[in-house]
């Protein structure tokens, strides 16, 4: 369990903060964008789930937690990607846990006919900023993983999680009844 009994610690004063090991890193290094995006998402999840109820917001209660594990898989180098008592580390159960629900919930929807635009509900639009977000921390996972070993599970968890995010807020927006589709050209 985690104790904080002080904020601030002025460590990162000088443009460095501490990873999971102990090393200690340049606050614009990938390793600490990749992971400080994976809090991103995790923050427009919150405004998201300030609009659901029920099951979607139990699946994101469960998503806020899963990204707060992969900002910590992130945040601790190596490449043994076991979970031990010294790393928490993604893994394959928590990719299938997405994939279970991305199925259930697509199983109301109807084919996409369009490409879709953020809106529609307010969670849907929160939803699709959180999944941009996501796809952000994939490029920056990717990129770090180009020089440095990245647990695989975290990438494809991240990946699924854009995909699970789109498919809620199709589903949040009235079974994509509601969904906002792109008109090509319309405005010419």
């Amino acid at each position: 369990m985690v104790k904080l009994t002080k904020i601030y610690t002025r460590g990162g004063d000088g443009g460095q903060t501490s990873l999971g090991d102990g090393t200690r890193l340049a606050k614009n290094a990938v390793r600490v964008a990749a992971y400080g995006t994976t809090d991103e998402a995790n923050a427009a999840i919150g405004l998201a789930r300030l609009h659901t109820s029920g099951d979607a917001d139990e699946m994101l209660a469960r998503i806020q937690d899963d990204l707060f594990d992969l900002g910590a898989d992130l945040c601790t180098p190596g490449d043994d990607f076991s979970e031990s008592e010294s790393a928490l580390r993604m893994t394959q159960a928590q990719i299938d846990r997405l994939e279970s629900e991305i199925d259930a919930m697509n199983d109301d929807l109807a084919p996409l006919t369009s490409f879709i635009l953020p809106g529609g509900s307010a969670a849907s639009a929160y939803l699709h900023l959180a999944r941009t977000v996501s796809r952000r921390a994939e490029r920056l996972m990717v990129e770090l993983s180009d020089s440095e070993p990245v647990n695989p599970l975290a990438i494809k968890f991240i990946n699924r999680l854009s995909d699970h995010l789109f498919v809620m807020a199709r589903h949040l927006n009235d079974q994509g009844q509601s969904d906002v589709l792109w008109r090509p050209g319309a405005n010419r």
